[in-house]
Formats: structure tokens, sequence, C-alpha cells
């Protein structure tokens, strides 16, 4: 039996697997500068790795916006939290690799989620960085009601209550805990870590003054360090965060090493066609430019992303994984 033979329903359904399979396949049969000529041909989708309404959500959604507009087609933002960025990864992994969904999430995805919790893929095999979205680092807060006004008098009020002082993190594993670690070496001191799931929960002990201290990234904390419900002692950036500019680096303070930056960034699998991936390159640091989105990100205390190349920022990552790497196994740290 041919197919016009066919009954019409049986037709209108082998249309569309062969469609849907000459859609899968078009990356593959094209070459790449042609393929990336006609892309995007529909709704791109962006997945973030935090919840909806968060860091992560929030720059999604602007960057959706400003894409939007380059390419005329619809960019969608869908929010994928849990297991540390792992779900959101799995949904970017798990759909074709056409360039058609892209992944914006913490640098961290492959820095220190895979040294934290055992994940089902290679962070430098399976992701490849696209473009640099957004940079900040993280800051020391605590209860307002601490008598210790700067970092240095907050080292003597630990040092003069030996065992009594505690820091927070958002989860265990990840750099708010090791960046306390650093803290009690370079200083001397004997905080212990206190782990959470999330900042939010963590900050509301911090303000409840039953976890003195935390490391957090500043789009959570900068809102109730405004408020005045938190109190700030210094971050670990190059330079002071313009959101904050009456707050220090931890390098002018004394610690030069606690000076790394995390950053943001959008990815896709390495097998997305080159010239794609250079199309949502250059489209996002287009993006990245334009004032008003950096007036935007500035206000959620983090800066526009660097125009890094895709090599750069995975030597980045890299680096910052051996680093990370290297203080997890000097406190036996175990994932989960």
């Amino acid at each position: 039996m041919n197919q016009a033979e066919l009954p019409a329903h049986r037709r209108a359904s082998l249309s569309w697997m062969f469609g849907l399979a000459l859609s899968l396949a078009l990356p593959a049969l094209l070459p790449s500068t042609v393929y990336a000529q006609a892309w995007p041909a529909k709704p791109v989708r962006i997945v973030v790795g935090g919840p909806a309404g968060g860091t992560a959500d929030t720059l999604g959604r602007l960057l959706a916006e400003g894409m939007t507009h380059a390419f005329g087609k619809p960019v969608i933002v869908e929010s994928r939290p849990g297991a540390a960025g792992a779900i959101a990864v799995g949904a970017l992994l798990s759909s074709p690799h056409d360039g058609y969904t892209l992944l914006l999430i913490q640098g961290g995805i492959v820095s220190e989620t895979p040294l934290a919790v055992k994940v089902s893929f290679n962070p430098f095999k399976d992701l490849k960085p696209v473009a640099q979205v957004a940079r900040t680092g993280l800051v020391l807060v605590g209860n307002p009601k601490l008598p210790a006004k700067n970092l240095g008098e907050l080292v003597s009020y630990i040092k003069s209550n030996p065992g009594k002082v505690d820091y927070a993190s958002y989860a265990t594993g990840m750099r708010g805990q090791t960046m306390g670690v650093q803290f009690n070496r370079l200083a001397g001191l004997d905080m212990d870590h206190v782990g959470y799931k999330g900042s939010p929960p963590a900050l509301q002990d911090v303000m409840g003054g039953h976890v003195p201290l935390m490391f957090d990234g500043l789009a959570t904390s900068l809102p109730l360090i405004s408020a005045g419900k938190l109190k700030a002692y210094a971050v670990a950036y190059p330079k002071r965060i313009p959101a904050l500019p009456d707050v220090p680096t931890f390098a002018e303070l004394g610690y030069p090493a606690m000076t790394e930056s995390g950053w943001m960034g959008l990815w896709v699998p390495p097998d997305v066609p080159d010239a794609v991936q250079e199309k949502i390159r250059a489209v996002t640091l287009q993006v990245m430019q334009q004032q008003g989105t950096r007036d935007r990100i500035a206000a959620m205390g983090m800066e526009a992303g660097l125009p890094l190349s895709s090599e750069a920022l995975s030597k980045e990552a890299r680096a910052a994984y051996e680093r990370q790497g290297e203080l997890l196994r000097s406190i036996h740290f175990v994932p989960e």
C-alpha cells in the first residue's frame, strides 16, 4: 500500500513524524553556516537553573527580552530549580542539540556542583559556555546586633568567643562554605559551618540571630543590607561593588586570596552547530552591552559579563574547579 492509499489520519501522522525527524536531523544535514542563517526559525527556550523570581530567572527574562527583539522570534524562559542546578542541566541535555534550548546558570555548575553532589553529567564534556552574562561576588553578612562594626573588629570578636560563632551558607560543599574555610585559615578563626538548602532559609536564621554570619550572593543579600536587616562586612570580589560602595573588599582588608568572583553564563551542549553558537554569543553580548541592561544588572548587585571567549570561560571554570576541589579535599568533604 502506498502513502496515497493510507487513511487521511495515517498520512497526517506520517507527515508529522517525518517533519519531526527532519527537524532533529537538520543541524547534521546542513553545513553549520547555512543552518545558522535560517536559525532561529521558531521560538528559543532558555532553561534557568533557579526558582522563579530568583537571580537566574530575573537575568534570563532580561536576556530573553533583548534576544526576542534581536532574533525576531519569541525567547521563552523556563525555570527548572533543584539538585544544585542538575535538573536544569538535564533539561538542556535531553533536548535536541540544535541551539533552540539554552541554559542560563552559574559557572559553579561545572566548578562547584559536581564536587558537592553526585551528578550524571560530565561538566567539562557535556556543557560549553557560550557567553558570560553577569559577574558578582560573595558578601560576608552578619546579624545587625553583632557588636563588631567592621571586619577587624569581627575577627577580634570571634577570637574572644572561641567555639561560639558559626557561619551559614546557602549549600553545603559550595563556595559559601569554602569561603568560610579560607577565612578561618587566613584569620586564624574556628567558625563552624551550618549548611542550608538555599539562601532564604539561611538568611532568615542570620537575621533571627540563630547563626550570626553568612557568606551569600549579592542578589539575595543586597535588599536586606539596604533595609538594615543585615550588616555587610566585606565582599569577595576584585573591586568594590557599586551597589555597596562603602563595603570594602577582603583584599583591601588584608585577605587578597579571597577575591574570586562568580559568574552567570549561557551554556549549550558542545555539539550545537558552531555558527549557531556564534550567533547566540554575538546577540548575548550585544544585549549585555546595552546601558539599560547594565543598569538593571547593577541594581541586583552584579556587573554585566565580560566578552570572554568560550575557551577563556572554560579555562576559568577549570581553574575554579581545581581550587574548589583542593579546599573540599582539605576538609575531607564527601559529596552527597
